[in-house]
Order: C-alpha cells, then sequence, then structure tokens
C-alpha cells in the first residue's frame, strides 16, 4: 500500500541515545523504550502541530479526565527490519481506522491520517537503528491518547494529547498458554465498549485473569455476556479452533475487537486454501470436538504474539488436553505472515509500507 499524506512535523532530537546501553537479546516486552516520541495536543477544538521529542516524563493536571473518567484508547503495531535495512510497518491503514473508531466510541477527537500515519513513519525512521535484522526483531508501536482537560465533572475532555512511544521487543514467548473457559466474569457487553480499544477494556480483565493464574491457567477465553455459550476471544486477544480440518473464528461485534492479525490470518488462509468460516463457535461444540477427536488446534491472534497456539483448556471443572499434531494450521499461518513482514516473502496483499 502507499500512503502520500504529508504533514510538517518539528523534532527534538535527542543530545544522546540510549542505545548502547540496552541489551536487545534479553529484552522484556513493553519495557524499554526509544530515544523519541510523538506529541500532538488537541486544544480548542482544532489538532495543534505535532512535535517529536526525546522520550520523557510530561507533567498533567492531577484532574485531568484521564484519571477520573477514563478517556483512554491505544493501538498495538510493530515495525520490522529486512535483509537490505529497509524498515517496514504492516497494514498501519488499519490500525488508524480502528484507533478513530476507538475514539469516536469513547467520545474523543478523530485523528487526522497524516498526524497518525506520518508521524508513525517519522518517528520510526528517526529511532530506526532500534529495530533489529532478523526473525523475532521488532519494534512495538504504541500509538495512544489519553484526556488530557482538567476538571472532576463527569463529562468529555475538551482537551486531549495523542501520543507514539516506540519498544523493541524479541519474539513474543509465553510458554505453554492452557486457558479457562469463562461462565461468570465477561470481557465485553452489547451496547458496551468491547470493539474500542480503550484502556478499560484491559483493566477490567486483569481481577478475573489473576483467578485463572491462580489455578495454574494463564489465559481466560472469554465467551457472550448474555448467555456465556459463545467463545468469543482468548485473553486480549481474537481466537481460532480448528475441528477437523475447518478454521473457525467469532464475526466482529460490539463485544469482539477487529484484528488486524485476525483479518490477515482469514485472508492468508484462504489464500492457501484452507477451510475458514467466520461464525460463532458454541462451548458445548468444543467440549463434544475435544471428547471425540475431531478439536485439533485452539490459537489466540495479535500483535504482540502473532499466533500463540492453546495447549489445554478447563471448562466446569475439567481439563481437555489438545492433540500434539504435525500439521498445525497456526505454525503455518504465523509463518507465512511473518514472511510477508520482514520481506521474505512476496507481500501480493499490499499490506507493507515502507518508512
Amino acid at each position: 500500500m502507499t500512503l502520500n499524506n504529508t504533514i510538517e512535523i518539528d523534532i527534538v532530537k535527542a543530545s544522546s541515545s540510549k542505545i548502547a546501553s540496552v541489551d536487545f537479546e534479553n529484552l522484556t516486552f513493553g519495557n524499554i523504550f526509544t530515544d523519541h516520541m510523538l506529541i500532538c495536543d488537541f486544544k480548542d477544538g482544532v489538532w495543534q502541530k505535532p512535535i517529536i521529542t526525546p522520550y520523557e516524563p510530561f507533567l498533567i493536571d492531577p484532574s485531568a479526565k484521564v484519571f477520573h473518567y477514563g478517556q483512554a484508547i491505544f493501538e498495538g503495531m510493530k515495525a520490522y527490519k529486512d535483509d537490505n535495512d529497509d524498515v517496514w510497518l504492516f497494514r498501519p491503514d488499519e490500525n488508524f481506522k480502528r484507533f478513530n473508531k476507538s475514539a469516536k466510541r469513547m467520545a474523543m477527537p478523530e485523528v487526522p491520517e497524516n498526524v497518525f500515519i506520518e508521524g508513525l513513519k517519522t518517528v520510526v525512521d528517526l529511532d530506526r537503528e532500534w529495530v533489529k535484522k532478523g526473525l523475532g526483531n521488532t519494534l512495538y508501536l504504541r500509538p495512544f491518547m489519553i484526556a488530557t482537560g482538567h476538571g472532576v465533572i463527569a463529562q468529555p475532555s475538551s482537551e486531549y494529547r495523542f501520543m507514539i512511544i516506540l519498544s523493541p521487543a524479541k519474539s513474543y514467548y509465553s510458554g505453554e498458554v492452557k486457558v479457562i473457559i469463562a461462565e461468570h466474569y465477561s470481557r465485553a457487553a452489547n451496547g458496551g465498549i468491547g470493539a474500542a480499544k480503550a484502556a478499560g477494556n484491559y483493566s477490567a480483565q486483569f481481577y478475573p485473569t489473576k483467578l485463572a493464574n491462580e489455578k495454574g491457567y494463564q489465559q481466560i477465553i472469554w465467551t457472550d455476556d448474555a448467555t456465556h455459550t459463545k467463545l468469543e476471544e482468548a485473553g486480549t486477544m481474537n481466537v481460532f479452533i480448528r475441528i477437523n480440518d475447518t478454521l473457525f473464528t467469532a464475526p466482529t461485534s460490539e463485544r469482539i475487537l477487529d484484528g488486524v492479525t485476525r483479518k490477515s490470518l482469514i485472508e492468508l488462509a484462504q489464500r492457501d486454501g484452507l477451510n475458514v468460516e467466520v461464525r460463532s463457535v458454541l462451548v458445548e461444540e468444543l467440549v463434544n470436538a475435544a471428547k471425540d477427536g475431531s478439536l485439533k488446534e485452539i490459537f489466540g491472534a495479535g500483535t504482540a504474539a502473532v499466533v500463540s497456539p492453546i495447549v489445554a483448556f478447563a471448562y466446569q471443572g475439567t481439563e481437555y488436553q489438545l492433540p500434539q499434531i504435525e500439521n498445525s494450521f497456526a505454525l503455518q499461518l504465523k509463518e507465512d505472515l511473518t514472511k510477508i513482514q520482514y520481506k521474505l516473502a512476496e507481500d501480493t496483499f499490499g499490506w507493507t509500507v515502507k518508512v
């Protein structure tokens, strides 16, 4: 894809780089940040001129509405470096569209496309040495927006800050993942903000996930809020289920996030001739498939891990093991996707954008 929107961005470079002090072989995901960040403020009803500054803390009023009413949204993206030292973004237009969808749902101003896309390309280019070559090496990109207007009256803020920060990352290994199927707690409800990438969606998951962790499970497969009979998402990721040789994933809705990795895997599966059905899968179907041996794979799909295979699930006190198989759809699709992202395979979809 080609994006040619231009905007003037002021740049204040860091006096020195932190990069020499970073151990790139032993990175904790999302814990180290690059030398620069982008800031663009919304004041008096208009977006101000973006600026890139050295990464550092900033002052904010204690009564800022982000603290009191939770107006905060974000995106998760990655940049990749190919063997020619070129740096690439992956489907940034999809993240831009979803960001503004989230903004609209949270009564926040939509960010102009040139601020989002050109801002990303400019700050990534400035810190391009932080993007290391090699499969598994990436630069995680975190665009986000918070309500900065002051006052504790319960209404939308009049001022906002859009920012982009960058964090070098290695392959996201989480070990063997076992999950519990939700029977009581819900990730999102009809009419709510489940389809928005809002900060509050994630904090609301922490407590039920903590309970799952205490039982020896890493994540939860969320079910619909009304009946808890339909499988929806896995932790903070979209979920795929393979029964025999058909791959199922739930349709997006007011409760389910429109994942960029999810839609990319669907398109890749269809290209490769795999049978894909986008429909709700019932918990009962999953349990029956586990019992009769037709359940082959369950995996989560998201930016951080790309694909996260699940080795077992628990429901109503019974644990069901997933079989070990040779022709894993999960691993095939992950390989297909990462080859495109690292420019090791032709991008016939036009998903990659050069920085």
